[in-house]
């Protein structure tokens, strides 16, 4: 990825994933209820979910604009693949 406006942001988002991604495996070593991990667990597809939808919308915001400007087909056709992977 390029070095776009909300990098800082993506990069803060990730660290809070992989942060509860510790947390879940601390549990599941410590054996932990499964209704607290599951908790866990949501709180990182959370996460994930919210720094996937700051790298699209800077993706358009920066990259597919610009492909639109030079008529870039791949770049959108690109874009189309991440999402249907994405969803």
């Amino acid at each position: 990825m390029e070095k776009h406006e909300h990098t800082k942001a993506v990069l803060n988002r990730m660290s809070r994933a992989i942060g509860h991604m510790n947390a879940v495996k601390k549990m599941i070593e410590e054996g932990r209820d499964c209704s607290e991990v599951l908790i866990q667990l949501s709180a990182v597809r959370s996460e994930i979910t919210n720094v996937s939808k700051v790298i699209l919308k800077d993706h358009i915001d920066h990259c597919i604009i610009d492909a639109v400007k030079e008529n870039d087909k791949e770049a959108i056709e690109n874009l189309k693949g991440a999402i249907e992977r994405l969803i």
